[in-house]
């Protein structure tokens, strides 16, 4: 992979890492104030809580993940692996939630925005792989 190709991939997981940063600050930090954003209701049950806030928490470790492949996009692929499917599966819960009227629409926001992470990760796999790259 030529190093113009790696210093595109550098820059996309360092957006990557500030995008959950970003859902990380709203959702782990001010749980209560997203929950109510997305869901248009009220988060007052504290199992509740400490789940949706163990959800943002999982976002923040994201952004540590997504640090470091920024620093080496060559040897961190099984960060990327576990992030993508990671980003994949939560578009898709939330899509399930706005299909059943239990998300508003401001969901979307994520959905599309972490698919378009998710397409982004699988070019990047393709890069690796016609470059001769070992992914593992």
């Amino acid at each position: 992979m030529e190093n113009k190709e790696v210093h595109f991939f550098k820059i996309l997981f360092i957006i990557s890492a500030l995008w959950n940063l970003i859902g990380a600050v709203f959702g782990y930090f001010n749980t209560a104030y997203t929950f109510e954003g997305f869901f248009d209701r009220e988060l007052t049950d504290p199992l509740y809580y400490a789940i949706y806030q163990g959800a943002w928490g999982t976002t923040l470790v994201y952004f540590f993940g997504y640090s470091i492949v920024a620093y080496n996009p060559l040897k961190h692929t099984g960060i990327v692996i576990v992030g993508g499917i990671g980003k994949v599966g939560f578009a898709i819960s939330l899509l399930k939630f706005y299909l059943s009227g239990i998300a508003g629409n401001i969901v979307f926001v994520v959905i599309i925005g972490d698919f378009i992470f998710a397409v982004l990760f699988i070019y990047y796999f393709f890069r690796l792989v016609k470059s001769k790259q070992p992914i593992f």
